[in-house]
């Protein structure tokens, strides 16, 4: 913006001094130089018009000049400022338009980026939301119905034993809300040994009252005390989400086999349910998805999975198999 004003200030002086050394040449050139010289007699009816014309030509071409290098630097500022009450209202889609003023330039592309993270941080709240609303709706029902049993037993060891599962589920919800808020903040735990088997109790005492109430049960097979990279968190996360999902989609026992294949512990999640049909399953993972075969859940599992070094597969459709891969815990 220094250099626009510097130029209209040039611009302005030298058409000043042009338009003050033309009626100055012209004067001197039509002085009097008396009449035996034979030379022109400049009288005041000719000078005085003369000099009213050339002020009058002097303002014109002045206001002609500011007139220009004034709308070059109010109309960026007017867009800039529009630019920046639409980002004030919500509107992220901030268009950088270049005026040639270097200095407005870059205002406008500090609001055009401004905008760009403000739609990020809008979509990670957004997302956050969504991921809270679907991961902790099951686990509060769990802790209702953990409540609900020592509301309605007089047995003190049946409200020890429930309300030491209540307080297990509480933890379990506070890792949640943890792994959910560092997802939304685009980080991640450093993934540590993990006992598969610990986690895997604490799901089964987590999920058992829910599948009881259906007549459905949970059984864990395959090799014992084996450990991944991974945090308790994420892998509770996953197991939960695939337990979870064959709860309200699934039939029959849902069977947990955890086994090494190579370097990584697999552990697979099948139920007797229908299954997953052919054309959903390229979906599957997919948020926007709400069918009765997937949805939400399944695409944060596999992120949680990604996010830790792991991953999530539908291996099979028929009947249901997910299968979790997580390197596996050499022991020395």
């Amino acid at each position: 913006m220094r250099a626009a004003l510097l130029r209209s200030t040039l611009y302005a002086a030298c058409i000043c001094l042009v338009l003050l050394l033309v009626p100055l040449a012209a004067w001197l050139a039509l002085r009097t130089v008396g009449p035996e010289g034979g030379g022109l007699i400049v009288t005041p009816e000719v000078l005085v018009p003369l000099s009213v014309a050339m002020l009058a030509l002097l303002f014109l071409g002045l206001s002609v000049v500011v007139r220009d290098q004034a709308r070059r630097i109010a109309d960026p500022l007017v867009q800039l400022a529009e630019q920046a009450e639409r980002l004030g209202a919500g509107d992220t889609r901030v268009i950088p338009r270049p005026c040639g003023i270097a200095e407005i330039d870059a205002v406008s592309d500090v609001l055009a980026r401004s905008g760009r993270k403000l739609l990020t941080m809008l979509s990670s709240e957004r997302q956050f939301a969504a991921d809270a609303s679907h991961q902790l709706r099951t686990p509060l029902t769990a802790l209702l119905m953990r409540l609900e049993e020592i509301s309605m037993t007089d047995d003190l060891e049946v409200v020890r034993e429930e309300a030491a599962s209540a307080i297990e589920q509480v933890e379990r919800l506070g890792d949640t809300v943890a792994t959910l808020l560092t997802r939304a903040r685009h980080t991640t735990e450093a993934p540590q040994p993990v006992r598969v088997n610990r986690v895997l109790a604490e799901l089964q005492r987590a999920w058992q009252p829910a599948y009881e109430a259906r007549h459905r049960s949970i059984q864990v097979t395959g090799e014992r005390g084996v450990s991944v990279f991974a945090t308790d968190a994420a892998l509770g996360q996953i197991l939960g989400t695939l337990v979870e999902n064959s709860l309200a989609h699934g039939d029959g026992t849902v069977r947990i086999e955890v086994r090494h294949s190579g370097p990584s512990i697999v552990i697979e999640v099948s139920d007797e349910g229908a299954g997953v049909r052919p054309d959903l399953a390229p979906f599957v993972f997919d948020r926007g998805q709400s069918t009765k075969s997937s949805g939400l859940g399944l695409g944060l599992a596999r992120d949680l999975a990604e996010g830790h070094g792991g991953r999530l597969e539908l291996v099979r459709l028929h009947p249901v198999l997910f299968a979790v891969f997580f390197s596996a815990v050499e022991d020395d």
